[in-house]
């Protein structure tokens, strides 16, 4: 068994992985606890479990556990919380750019990268950074205006 040291959210976790190749997101959820990034597909495709790592948008179900050692990482708790939700959360909640939350920490998680990169995007630059991103329930017009409005654009 091997021993991955974790900075996940500001705080360094040491987590036990008897397989190097365990996804992150099931360590960050299983050892961790932190549950606010969601399982979709699986394979990379669907944007539900997107999490940063230093800073870039990662698909946590296709990054293993021996990978992401070392690195910054960032889930959906640690931007803010209910009482004090971060400006790209605020954004979606003013909004009301969910309807299932199944898909939002993803989506969430990916326009923060986006705003760190590019402050002031423009809809087609949310479009093209949120195109890996999926939601069944159809909000993408909602989640573009939260993105817009996240920076200062709307």
């Amino acid at each position: 068994m091997a021993v991955y040291t974790l900075h996940i959210n500001g705080v360094e976790h040491r987590v036990d992985s008897w397989d190097p190749e365990q996804p992150l997101l099931y360590t960050i959820r299983n050892a961790v606890g932190l549950t606010g990034t969601k399982f979709g597909c699986g394979l990379a495709q669907c944007g539900a479990c997107t999490m940063l790592m230093d800073g870039d948008p990662v698909r946590s179900c296709s990054v293993s556990v021996r990978d992401a050692a070392g690195k910054t990482i960032t889930t959906i708790e640690g931007l803010g919380s209910p009482q004090q939700p971060d400006f790209v959360q605020a954004a979606f909640i003013e909004e009301q750019a969910a309807q299932c939350g199944y898909c939002t920490a993803g989506m969430v998680m990916a326009v923060k990268a986006l705003l760190a990169r590019t402050p002031k995007p423009t809809p087609d630059q949310v479009k093209e950074a949120l195109a890996g991103n999926l939601c069944r329930c159809g909000t993408h017009t909602r989640i573009v205006r939260a993105a817009l409005r996240a920076a200062g654009s709307i």
